[in-house]
């Protein structure tokens, strides 16, 4: 029994309902109704996955109800974190387990390092948000996140660093998939929202500037960059800790 804490379009929940199999389920939990609705569009029909529109910090979860909860990507961005894996801590069983991939700090991510630094000198960039402030970074401190946990009651804490090598932009040739990278990087993102009220000189200056910066990764029909996260494992007591 697996809740998947900001479950996007379903695919982390449809991989973990494949390996529950038929004895298990997974509930897929995430505050956006479009990628509800996607999800629930993708899931085949016998699926054990189940789809809910929710803020896992907040909604109304079983006691107990849960071996598992885990998260890819989607539990930096808690305003009360704190509060919110508390929270989610009381639907687990005595004994189950927490685990979640999380990014580490911008400075190791180039999906959004390259893009931001190529445009520096070309607009002025927002001042960064503080490092607790909620955000993809803001579990990029290992200490901060075994902070978190340790208060919301988990024991057995275990962070372990995770790099890759991303594909970040396809294309069949190696044109093509920069291109691809420069749109991904344009539509998603920080760089979209300081480049949103720009005028289209700005913007093309920019859309120049970052091809440029990704036209210096590796990749043939891929543009490949590097990821750094988090992998977090930790376990809810046996017994109360409340």
């Amino acid at each position: 029994r697996v809740l998947d804490v900001g479950c996007g379009a379903g695919a982390s929940s449809l991989a973990l309902a494949a390996r529950v199999g038929a004895g298990g389920y997974v509930l897929g939990v995430d505050i956006s109704e479009p990628l509800i609705d996607r999800a629930r569009a993708l899931a085949p029909q016998d699926t054990s996955a189940l789809f809910r529109v929710a803020d896992a910090s907040n909604a109304v979860l079983p006691e107990g109800a849960f071996d598992l909860l885990f998260s890819r990507f989607g539990v930096m961005f808690f305003d009360d974190p704190t509060g919110a894996f508390t929270h989610m801590r009381h639907a687990l069983r005595p004994g189950g387990r927490v685990a979640f991939v999380c990014w580490r700090g911008v400075g190791e991510n180039d999906w959004v390092r390259l893009p931001m630094g190529a445009i520096k000198d070309i607009v002025p960039l927002p001042a960064p948000p503080g490092l607790e402030a909620p955000g993809p970074f803001s579990f990029g401190d290992r200490g901060r996140v075994t902070r978190i946990l340790t208060a919301a009651g988990f024991t057995d804490i275990a962070i372990e660093p995770f790099d890759a090598s991303i594909s970040f932009g396809e294309g069949e040739t190696r044109d093509a998939a920069i291109d691809d990278a420069v749109k991904i990087a344009l539509e998603s993102g920080p760089l979209s929202l300081v480049l949103a009220d720009q005028p289209d000189d700005i913007r093309a200056h920019a859309w120049a500037a970052v091809r440029t910066a990704f036209a210096d990764c590796p990749g043939e029909r891929s543009v490949i960059i590097n990821g750094a996260a988090w992998i977090v494992m930790a376990r809810n007591p046996t017994a109360s800790s409340d």
